[in-house]
């Protein structure tokens, strides 16, 4: 099927995940990404295949960019240069990570996640990669994991008039995380977890405002970015996390992609058993790029997008379920100076999802129940590999 059939017309700037202000992400030519998406002759799987190649293109340039910081991992994955976590470590594994000649340079206790991690130095001149190999031998069954990087899944465009309109009031706190909102965007307190932070983005700006236009009354935003090249990282979300559950965020939304990392997946369990729910975007890397994660752990709340018509957004990610689309195109939030500008995205359908689960748990009850009876049915009647279980918050946004 050609491509003009299912998008007759999309934006040059609906590229993959463009950052607001020193984040680690590397931004590539709107015009490229326009073009993949605008060339009417190519097909869906093509234009998926080159999706991937902008992908891997993102990644190249951020380890080239950021490289006395940033290193791949075994996997390819970008992380943080010259460390790795332990997960819950106990005596006899850090006698034998340094005997291996590593060194344990932190360790911490993430609280309110049931969470303990170490923060591993590697000896000068061992690459990431073969550290990984050299310890899963001197520790064996030690749960050893990068310090990933995890990108921003949406851009900002054209700057709009107007603002979001706001609907009923929803009481449930939301936590957000992501980059800092600006001073033009309230938010009931925010707190850093990066070098630099809290430092002000406009895609932290814009997923503040959407919360607030759908209605939630108290924000807390985790800034995970600040000015730290290495910023975005699984540690940096992790305590993200146990600060939100220690402050009583019953939902985190987070617009967020990368790879599975069992520091990640851990923190996730345990901020689900702390009683929040994460509500987490597919990413924009299109339908052939790999799961993307946090939104594929069991438990998290997966979001995709749709445009104004409610057709999916071509360069939506996948996860390994999805539960809910939002509007994540033809919609307006403000930048970090307040500003009401056009974004688009699978980062933006999330916090308008967070607060229709917000507003679900006001309601009491099952929020599953509520939000399956607010969603509209679109595509193949049922749930959907394109919609999941239906849209949330259409007309939201505007």
């Amino acid at each position: 099927m050609a491509l003009a059939v299912l998008l007759p017309v999309i934006p040059a700037a609906a590229q993959l995940a463009v950052p607001g202000v020193s984040l680690p992400q590397v931004s590539l030519p709107g015009e490229v990404v326009g073009r993949t998406l605008e060339n009417t002759t190519e097909t869906v799987r093509e234009t998926a295949e080159r999706l991937l190649d902008l992908r891997q293109a993102r990644i190249d340039r951020l380890l080239q960019r950021e490289r006395e910081t940033v290193e791949a991992d075994a996997s390819g994955a970008p992380a943080r240069r010259g460390e790795l976590l332990l997960l819950d470590p106990v005596k006899a594994t850090l006698d034998a990570v340094a005997n291996a000649g590593f060194g344990v340079v932190g360790h911490e206790r993430l609280g309110s996640l049931g969470l303990e991690v170490a923060r591993v130095q590697l000896p000068k001149g061992v690459k990431l990669a073969a550290a990984q190999e050299l310890l899963a031998k001197a520790a064996p069954g030690a749960q050893i994991a990068p310090d990933n990087i995890y990108f921003e899944s949406g851009a900002a465009l054209a700057a709009s008039a107007g603002a979001s309109t706001r609907i009923a009031t929803i009481a449930t706190t939301v936590g957000m995380i992501d980059g800092a909102p600006g001073k033009g965007v309230a938010v009931a307190a925010q707190r850093g977890f990066a070098k630099g932070a809290p430092y002000a983005s406009d895609h932290g700006s814009a997923v503040a405002s959407l919360l607030g236009g759908a209605g939630v009354r108290r924000v807390l935003a985790a800034d995970v970015y600040g000015k730290d090249p290495a910023g975005g990282n699984a540690l940096a979300i992790a305590r993200a996390l146990d600060w939100l559950a220690g402050s009583g965020a019953k939902v985190a939304t987070i617009s967020l992609v990368g790879p599975n990392n069992a520091v990640l997946a851990k923190a996730i369990a345990g901020a689900s058993r702390s009683g929040m729910v994460v509500v987490a975007a597919v990413g924009n890397d299109g339908p052939a790029a790999p799961p993307s994660y946090p939104a594929s752990y069991p438990g998290v709340v997966a979001v995709t997008a749709v445009d104004g018509h409610g057709r999916p957004l071509i360069e939506a990610g996948n996860a390994l379920h999805l539960d809910y689309a939002a509007p994540g195109a033809d919609i307006r939030a403000a930048n970090r100076n307040g500003k009401a500008k056009s974004v688009r995205g699978t980062s933006f359908a999330t916090p308008l999802v967070a607060a229709r689960l917000a507003a679900a748990l006001d309601a009491g009850g099952s929020w599953r129940t509520t939000l399956d009876r607010e969603a509209e049915d679109l595509g193949p009647r049922g749930a959907d590999k394109q919609f999941g279980r239906g849209l949330l918050c259409r007309g939201c946004g505007r």
